[in-house]
């Protein structure tokens, strides 16, 4: 893992590698357009990263948003959020006039989803207009470019979104029967006829693409490093599903057989449901895991590592028989294990992941992480049971690990604190060898405590950084809304604060500028 010449990360961790960094999903960057995107403010993210003494960014899932706007529930592997597309930065590429992103009012903390979408759609649109019409006649070539590289998967894609806005945004099943079997007769009638709405999904698509470069280019240049995150399953409402059916376990009419989920855990004593169509695994060795090589292929194109989200589901994953009314009637089914792996590096000659190895952990998932020397993840707010051989006390860590305060499913750790009964806040103290102390002494405690730990790499969600309460948590495991809206105001980013993270960094020796 380098933070120096730009390299692939190295698995396992190097033994003199200690480095940290910050969680913060870019849609929780200040901006005055309702939600934080590819612009000035992700520049000035990273000048903050570098100040002080970071060496990464971690971000939540950054394709188009589904379903209550999950980044979990993408209507596509390969495409990018649109939402974050930069009005600042279509103006200074002269695709769209400063008076086109006036007269909108957005709250400052949180992401109004429903007023976002509306003024990006009608900013997009206008900016598809004004390209489609002439302006900027020294990107068509590049355009059309992007086109032909990413036809393997935008051709479905625009033409899936085409048809979900044609039919009001209903789920894809529940269009006419021969677009949902994909009947070429159908299929061609509708590229003919949603020629310009496809148009202009792709140019969305390509302004994501060159924007995103451009942040992606900055922050090379100045020794950070991007940690993207690739959901396990395909939402059951995507192109992908639609445009590959015989890679998922789907009935006659398409209907999944059987749904993701996970059994009772910590998060949910019924366990989660979260009704994503499960793998063919069987017909995707067939076909030597082409998606699955070029769904990560694509995400490295715009990232540096890897979370595998519910890596546990390599090994075996909770199938549960569709219209069950819980996940605990659910059974474990192998997935592709060491087969896949062994495919991912003969593609790419290096395993650059980290694995989210949470939850129900048995010994098969265990030997896959480890044979593969995949860092796994360790959060301190699982940590203080009393129990001294808890695996998330920093004490058991192994150099191999990425240390976190706490990740986007978490409460924020001054929330979790505030939630924990008298007998766990002693443990808390009495670990870190203090007498009892104020509530909002925890979470920099805790961040001392991920950044002294063995860890080779160490994560706090910015919530953490800036002490944050409840009400800053960005996601609550099977809540069905008010998730991923979080958002952090400017004023919040305070000098200070950034300044005692490069000292606690500097101290811990994790440093880049060491």
């Amino acid at each position: 893992m380098s933070e120096t010449d730009g390299a692939p990360m190295v698995t396992p961790l190097p033994p003199d590698y200690r480095a940290s960094g910050v969680l913060l999903h870019v849609t929780s960057l200040p901006s005055k357009f309702g939600i934080g995107d590819l612009g000035p403010a992700a520049f000035a993210w990273i000048d903050r990263l570098t100040n002080a003494g970071q060496s990464w960014w971690q971000a939540l899932p950054l394709g188009p948003t589904g379903y209550a706007n999950s980044p979990y529930q993408s209507l596509s592997s390969f495409a990018g959020n649109w939402l974050l597309i930069s009005p600042e930065e279509l103006v200074a590429d002269g695709l769209v006039s400063a008076e086109d992103c006036q007269g909108n009012s957005f709250p400052a903390e949180r992401v109004d989803y429903d007023a976002v979408i509306g003024f990006k759609r009608r900013l997009l649109e206008t900016a598809w207009r004004n390209f489609d019409a002439g302006a900027r006649p020294d990107l068509r070539a590049d355009y059309e470019r992007f086109r032909t590289e990413e036809a393997h998967w935008i051709d479905d894609y625009a033409l899936f979104r085409a048809l979900k806005t044609a039919y009001n945004g209903a789920y894809y099943l529940d269009w006419p029967q021969e677009l949902v079997a994909r009947a070429p007769a159908a299929m061609a009638r509708a590229r003919r006829e949603l020629a310009t709405e496809i148009q202009a999904t792709c140019f969305a698509q390509f302004l994501l693409q060159m924007q995103g470069g451009r942040v992606r280019q900055y922050a090379q240049e100045r020794g950070i490093r991007f940690i993207g995150d690739l959901p396990f399953f395909a939402s059951p409402d995507s192109s992908d599903v639609w445009a590959n059916p015989e890679l998922f376990l789907l009935d006659e009419q398409h209907r999944p057989r059987f749904v993701a989920g996970v059994p009772p855990d910590f998060f949910s004593a019924l366990g989660q449901l979260w009704g994503n169509p499960v793998y063919n695994w069987e017909v995707s060795k067939q076909k030597g895991y082409r998606w699955y090589l070029d769904r990560i292929r694509a995400l490295l194109a715009h990232v540096d590592v890897i979370r595998l989200d519910h890596f546990r589901g390599f090994a075996a994953a909770w199938y549960v028989p569709a219209g069950a009314p819980t996940a605990q009637s659910g059974s474990w089914v192998p997935g592709p294990g060491a087969d896949l792996f062994a495919a991912i590096e003969r593609e790419f000659g290096h395993l650059p992941f980290i694995a989210e190895d949470l939850g129900v952990i048995t010994p098969d998932v265990a030997a896959l992480r480890d044979t593969h020397q995949i860092p796994g993840t360790k959060v301190l707010q699982f940590a203080f049971d009393g129990d001294l051989n808890n695996p998330y006390l920093p004490h058991n860590y192994i150099h191999n690990s990425v240390a976190y305060t706490a990740t986007h499913d978490n409460n924020t750790t001054r929330g979790w604190f505030e939630s924990l009964a008298d007998e766990q806040r002693q443990n808390v103290w009495k670990y870190l060898g203090r007498s009892p102390g104020a509530t909002e002494d925890v979470a920099p405690a805790l961040i001392q405590l991920a950044w002294a730990s063995p860890s080779g790499l160490a994560i706090a969600p910015l919530q953490d950084l800036l002490n944050l309460g409840a009400e800053a948590r960005m996601n609550t495991p099977g809540r069905a809304g008010g998730n991923w809206g979080w958002r952090c105001a400017e004023n919040e980013l305070s000098p200070s604060c950034f300044e005692w993270l490069r000292r606690s960094t500097e101290s811990a020796g994790r440093s880049r500028h060491e």
